[in-house]
């Protein structure tokens, strides 16, 4: 085998780059200032960021000054004319039974109603994954239909459903020889059947959500867990919730979330009756500001339940995301 000569194996040898320490001219591309990529960068943005600020941003630094002062009715034409009063519409909330109901049934449904609608999801997406093999995207369309309905069609279906005359249920006990109670009207069957409303509502978002996190576990895992033995049961238990905790982190943040907002439920179907058995915080507020021009007052109810929302969120992720690691 001839000897490379010099030349040749000067252009066979490993090229080595190294970074010259010289001005830019010498050796190196000139880098284009990053100041223009910022004006671009900045540029693209203004849309959004005019957008923002005139529709996000100042309302909530309006909203949360406006809870410092007892603006109403009579300030809207000159909003500097309003007095401030500190912490006094704060001080008022906790001394207001009506508000300290209204937060009583925004806990009661969230404590009852998002571990029903995260359970009842994952089992309709486990047999949706697993179980149903025929008419699946039949199933999965009819269980997320629900969630894409406009509120007034879903109150005008769960009115006939839950009338106390002539309701599909009432109709069924009678055929049995029963009378179906007062769902609406009746002081301990109002927010239950909110709730159940409001899982049906929501049952198919969750739904989505477990059967995306379903599909990302590997098909292996579950074959080596039916190899060793494991029934359905156990599959479930050892395997699939264990895999599926991050997806249920998110949804359980998510829906929580939803229900501390809770308000076209019980505004369309019982306006906070029957005495304020299902009057939430999100109606409390939009009556004191709407109906009442209690508009400080009800900018203290909003930031209230704002703190509310943040330390539970804080306190989901922090118990919940110990569990996925």
């Amino acid at each position: 085998m001839p000897l490379l000569t010099k030349a040749a194996a000067d252009r066979a040898a490993p090229v080595t780059r190294t970074r010259p320490d010289g001005p830019p001219g010498e050796g190196r591309r000139p880098r284009r200032p990053l100041g223009r990529h910022n004006l671009y960068g900045w540029l693209f943005s203004t849309p959004f960021l005019v957008l923002f600020a005139l529709f996000m941003a100042f309302p909530i630094v309006a909203t949360l000054l406006m809870s410092f002062t007892d603006f109403g009715a009579r300030h809207v034409t000159h909003p500097l004319e309003a007095e401030f009063v500190g912490l006094e519409n704060y001080t008022k909330l906790f001394e207001d039974d009506r508000f300290l109901k209204a937060l009583f049934n925004t806990a009661y449904f969230v404590v009852v109603g998002v571990p029903l609608t995260i359970l009842l999801g994952l089992l309709v997406a486990v047999l949706l994954n697993n179980g149903i093999d025929r008419a699946r995207t039949f199933f999965r369309v009819g269980f997320y239909a629900p969630v894409v309905t406009a509120i007034v069609a879903v109150a005008v279906v769960w009115r006939f459903v839950l009338d106390p005359s002539d309701g599909l249920i009432a109709g069924l006990a009678a055929e049995l020889g029963m009378t179906a109670p007062d769902f609406l009207g009746s002081e301990t069957w109002a927010m239950p059947s909110l709730i159940a409303m409001a899982v049906w509502r929501n049952l198919g978002t969750v739904m989505v959500l477990f059967i995306a996190g379903l599909q990302a576990i590997p098909a292996d895992v579950r074959e080596a867990a039916r190899l060793d033995g494991a029934g359905a049961w156990q599959e479930l238990r050892r395997i699939t919730v264990p895999l599926l905790r991050p997806t249920m982190l998110y949804a359980t943040v998510i829906t929580t979330i939803g229900y501390l907002n809770v308000f076209e439920e019980p505004f369309v179907m019982t306006q906070g009756g029957p005495s304020d058995a299902t009057l939430t915080v999100s109606l409390d507020m939009y009556r004191e500001g709407f109906n009442f021009f209690h508009m400080g007052y009800a900018s203290a109810m909003a930031y209230v339940l704002f703190v509310v929302i943040m330390g539970i969120t804080v306190l989901q992720l922090r118990l919940l995301k110990d569990n996925t690691r």
